[in-house]
């Protein structure tokens, strides 16, 4: 189902109906729904696939998803610190519409701005969040 929600995830970010994903890769958008919901698995050519379409690598579909057995793989959580398997901030509707507010400021200066208010507010250092710049 982590598969399906990322997915779904960048579909919704980059503006794209199902239906518009579905004819990109010469499929109904029944399908996708079912990839999306995890009812039906997606091979790897397909998932290769779709990351062409939705522009991305095909790693982006793996990212912070759970092991198998509920434990994180060796050396992804800090050493003392519990796994949270919790629910994923970047399936929440309200990260998408901050994520897409955020790109429609064009002004680069402006949205760096904006992300160290954001910093500032959440208490969020550099060091914490790789001290990017964009």
């Amino acid at each position: 189902m982590h598969i399906g929600g990322r997915i779904r995830l960048r579909r919704t970010l980059l503006g794209y109906s199902q239906a518009k994903l579905a004819t990109a890769i010469g499929l109904t958008f029944q399908q996708i729904q079912k990839y999306e919901h995890g009812s039906n698995r997606i091979g790897a050519s397909r998932l290769h696939q779709l990351s062409r379409v939705l522009e991305v690598p095909v790693d982006f579909f793996f990212e912070d998803a759970p092991a198998l057995d509920g434990v994180p793989a060796a050396g992804l959580a800090e050493e003392g610190e519990p796994y949270d398997a919790g629910p994923d901030p970047m399936q929440r509707r309200e990260t998408l519409e901050l994520i897409r507010a955020y790109y429609r400021v064009e002004d680069q200066a402006t949205r760096r701005r904006v992300l160290d208010l954001l910093k500032a507010m959440s208490g969020a250092r550099a060091d914490e969040t790789g001290g990017e710049n964009n």
